[in-house]
């Protein structure tokens, strides 16, 4: 780990002498320091010596910036990376934080702003081993409440495990109620993070209010401001901030994140103080943020800032084999909650909530079944206890990708159980698993079908 040296290693890239030259002044007194002039003379020093930062233009003759970072990135073990690239070459920069660099900074170089970046990245060099011990403990399990069977979620496990112990700014995009915030609080508790995980919702307040619950306000800062008051970024230092639904927030409290993503400072409402957060952010929307940037409701830098890793949840009905899996959970949930001794769910009832479409997604199904939970008179969720709109598979979504009414229970029942024995290559008995129903019950439905 380079005990031995006093001062962390430096390698400043860049074809600018000027650049060069200044970078070189401030960080001599602080840095074991090496220079290079171009891309080819950065790659021959990286191969040379271990290097504990790599600062790194993105335009340079010989060798871009990306081939500059992607030669760091395959040391063992690399170095933190941050590229310097003009205002106008933003998109390129996402690109090499996405492909592994630890942030970049736009020239002309605010030191004050880079002082910031190269400290992060300096820390988070130190927490690399432990980082990697983390990910290995993560490999072999699975998500708190993300138990899924279909090969979408798994996916999306894989993702989560991956993208945790780092500190890149989450977007988590999809339909209302299709899970994000689970995804969310999944990635906090696998970070390693030792603080909060705080979640607010960002189109339930106006943006005064949402203002203040960010950032926090000082006494007499506005009418009813009778009291300091911390905001959730000063909560979620060393933890995580959750932002739901940031597509509504006003260009104002826009301009204020992106500050706070680029320098990891801010001030209350009212005060001067200027306050740092080391809380990560991840961030959640149903609408499309691409767009809203084209149609300027929405700022392109922050968009870049909170787009370092996109997650897409598929809606409920795209991935039928989880419902079995979420309607046990929802069940055990609320039996416990309620007091009430129910073990399970018929068949028939099942089926019925398979073969609908879900336009309300997980938080639709939860409630279904909360419902249910709490009408049921017996031990076991029957099919008189599934709400009348979901029998007859009214939804005001009309796409099909299920036949939805009643009529067609079997030909959907049909469907998921040939797909779930394709699913698992023949193997009836992890089919049977799968669809959440006992190899008993496949072996009657598949006599019933006349499949052999």
């Amino acid at each position: 780990m380079n005990n031995h040296k006093k001062k962390p290693r430096l390698l400043i890239a860049d074809d600018e002498r000027n650049t060069r030259d200044a970078l070189a002044r401030y960080y001599q007194p602080r840095f074991e320091l090496d220079l290079a002039e171009d891309g080819l003379a950065a790659i021959k020093l990286l191969n040379k010596n271990n290097y504990d930062l790599l600062l790194t233009d993105l335009r340079m003759p010989g060798a871009d910036g990306m081939r500059v970072l992607e030669e760091a990135l395959s040391l063992t073990p690399p170095p933190c990376c941050v590229v310097l690239t003009a205002y106008g070459s933003i998109e390129t920069a996402v690109t090499a934080v996405k492909a592994g660099a630890f942030d970049f900074v736009t020239k002309p170089v605010n030191l004050d702003k880079l002082e910031i970046v190269i400290e992060h990245a300096l820390e988070s060099r130190e927490l690399k081993a432990e980082n990697r011990e983390l990910k290995k403990r993560l490999s072999g399990i699975d998500c708190d409440n993300m138990t899924a069977k279909s090969a979408a979620m798994r996916d999306i496990m894989d993702i989560i495990k991956q993208v945790a112990p780092t500190r890149s700014t989450v977007l988590l995009t999809g339909e209302s109620g299709s899970g994000k915030e689970v995804v969310a609080r999944a990635i906090h508790q696998l970070s390693g993070r030792t603080g909060q995980f705080i979640p607010i919702h960002c189109a339930a307040l106006p943006p005064n209010l949402l203002e203040s619950e960010l950032f926090g306000h000082e006494k007499g800062a506005f009418t009813g401001a009778i009291e300091q008051k911390k905001g959730r970024f000063e909560l979620a230092d060393g933890g995580t901030l959750f932002l739901d639904e940031i597509g509504e927030i006003a260009p104002q409290i826009q301009v204020k994140l992106l500050r706070v993503l680029e320098t990891r400072t801010f001030e209350r409402v009212g005060g001067v103080e200027s306050i740092q957060s080391d809380a990560r952010l991840i961030s959640a929307t149903n609408r499309d943020l691409k767009e809203m940037v084209e149609h300027h409701e929405f700022r392109e830098d922050l968009f870049y800032r909170l787009d370092v890793v996109n997650i897409v949840m598929p809606p409920l009905r795209e991935r039928q084999e989880d419902i079995p899996v979420l309607v046990k959970s929802f069940i055990d949930e609320f039996a416990r909650e309620n007091g009430k001794d129910i073990h399970g769910i018929s068949d028939e009832a099942l089926d019925t909530l398979c073969a609908y479409r879900w336009p309300g997604n997980i938080r639709e199904l939860k409630n279904c079944i909360e419902r249910m939970v709490i009408f049921c008179r017996g031990t076991t969720l029957e099919l008189n206890n599934v709400p009348m709109n979901i029998r007859t598979g009214e939804s005001s979504d009309t796409t099909p990708a299920f036949h939805s009414s009643s009529l067609d229970i079997e030909k959907n029942r049909k469907i998921l159980i040939l797909k779930a024995i394709e699913d698992c290559d023949g193997n009836r008995s992890r089919a049977a698993d799968k669809l959440g129903i006992s190899r008993r019950t496949l072996h009657r439905r598949l006599k019933e079908y006349n499949i052999l």
